[in-house]
């Protein structure tokens, strides 16, 4: 059982206010994921290079050091800050470049996200800790999605906590489980997507990375993976320009959506929605089996579409 939850933003006048509002909706998942949470904010947008969300298990790992080198690499790195034991980096490069230095350079590191626009953060304990861990109140963005773990069936560790980013700009959250992921993760292996855990959820982030990369639009790999995904599955996308929610044809992992006029947010339950600023004039639903919800910047509403 774990815990998701999506705050995107139609206004860009109330980003100074995504941390404030999307904390709360974390913390209030913590009963459905009390051993890991994780969440990835979409904000700070840097559009001369690379962005990335580097984290090193060294408690005391020298990020100066990491800046300097990857300096020297790239020439200036831009307004990086660290975290905790996770370092964001703005590099004058593209992703393959960085990610080819690092994997030489800085074997030890891990990438949690490339974009730029993303950054994702995530480790082991309650919600609460996780959040204040990484200052999420504080945080301002366009939109978010969130997930709280309550591993029962693997080790508790932060490799296997939400959201994972198999793309650029791209993440997703996962409630439930997929039948058919070992087989489907060879397949995509095949076309160059690489997997850091055993964990289905990557699979599906895998998977609409690589439909994206094919030409499709965020609805167009959504209708795919409802054809392609077997199990049973509430999904939260982010990319950098939207955000969505689908939940799979039998939908028996709970999902409730609200919209105004200044956002959308969704969660698994309603009850992490319910100290949102007009809450109670919003259009409030639980999403339909097999109907992909879409927002994004271009048109700021949902289109559905039932496979």
């Amino acid at each position: 059982m774990c815990g998701i939850v999506g705050l995107y933003f139609k206004k860009p006048e109330l980003e100074q206010q995504l941390g404030a509002l999307f904390e709360p909706m974390l913390v209030a998942m913590t009963e459905r994921g009390c051993d890991s949470a994780g969440f990835a904010v979409y904000g700070d947008e840097y559009d001369s290079g690379i962005k990335l969300t580097l984290r090193s298990e060294v408690t005391d790992y020298n990020w100066n050091a990491l800046a300097e080198q990857l300096g020297t690499a790239f020439g200036a790195v831009e307004n990086w800050f660290q975290n905790a034991s996770v370092a964001v980096f703005k590099l004058p490069t593209d992703e393959a470049q960085a990610l080819k230095w690092l994997s030489e350079h800085a074997p030890e590191v891990d990438v949690l996200s490339a974009g730029h626009s993303i950054e994702i953060l995530k480790g082991v304990g309650l919600p609460a800790e996780v959040a204040g861990r990484f200052g999420l109140q504080q945080m301002k963005g366009s939109h978010a999605i969130g997930h709280t773990r309550l591993a029962t069936e693997s080790a508790v560790t932060l490799q296997g906590s939400h959201p994972f980013s198999t793309g650029m700009d791209l993440c997703l959250v996962h409630n439930g489980s997929l039948s058919n992921h070992n087989r489907l993760r060879e397949k995509l292996k095949r076309t160059g997507i690489s997997f850091k855990t055993e964990n289905d959820s990557e699979v599906a982030a895998g998977y609409l990375a690589w439909r994206l990369e094919q030409g499709d639009s965020l609805q167009a790999a959504l209708e795919n993976a409802l054809r392609d995904l077997d199990g049973f599955f509430t999904f939260a996308i982010g990319t950098r320009d939207g955000f969505a929610v689908v939940r799979d044809p039998i939908a028996c992992k709970p999902a409730v959506i609200a919209e105004t006029d200044d956002y959308v947010a969704m969660a698994s339950e309603y009850r992490a929605l319910a100290g949102l600023p007009g809450i109670k004039d919003a259009k409030v639903w639980e999403p339909e089996p097999a109907r992909i919800y879409v927002w994004e910047r271009a048109t700021s509403h949902s289109t559905g579409a039932t496979a």
